[in-house]
């Protein structure tokens, strides 16, 4: 393995992960520059498709929404493969994601098992998602203990 590849998949694992820290600090501005400006992001809930969207502007309003119901998140990033063809590279990683929201008053966690389906493109020296296509395989929400 050269070290362009090397290093090409250390910067892919970087952004994999500011991905997640910055969703997780609801840092949304700058969490869609991670994102090529034509970005698209896809949410599957088992089979269903449940979320379409592309551009920058629609995915910072569509995170931005989602966030202003979320109290508190929380990911944990596991494997991530990928395979680097000059400027262009895909991906699959694994995360486990909460998030706790008010329901009725009370604090429920929902715990997600997601793998994300990755397209990565080189910009101008900086890697960025192309495509990002979650599939949230494990969904389970219990309120949250004192």
């Amino acid at each position: 393995m050269s070290l362009e590849i090397l290093q090409a998949k250390s910067e892919l694992r970087e952004l994999v992960d500011a991905f997640s820290n910055l969703g997780d600090e609801k840092r949304i501005s700058e969490q869609v520059l991670l994102f090529t400006p034509d970005g698209r992001y896809k949410v599957y809930f088992g089979e269903q498709l449940v979320s379409d969207i592309s551009g920058r502007k629609q995915l910072e309003e569509e995170f931005t929404g989602h966030a202003s119901i979320v109290k508190r998140y929380f990911s944990l990033n596991g494997q991530h493969n990928v395979k680097v063809g000059g400027n262009t590279a895909t991906g699959v990683s694994y995360s486990q994601l909460k998030m706790v929201r008010d329901e009725d008053g009370k604090e429920v966690i929902t715990d997600y098992s997601v793998r994300y389906d990755d397209e990565y493109e080189l910009q101008n020296g900086t890697w960025l998602i192309k495509e990002r296509v979650a599939h949230f395989i494990i969904i389970e929400a219990k309120p949250l203990q004192d």
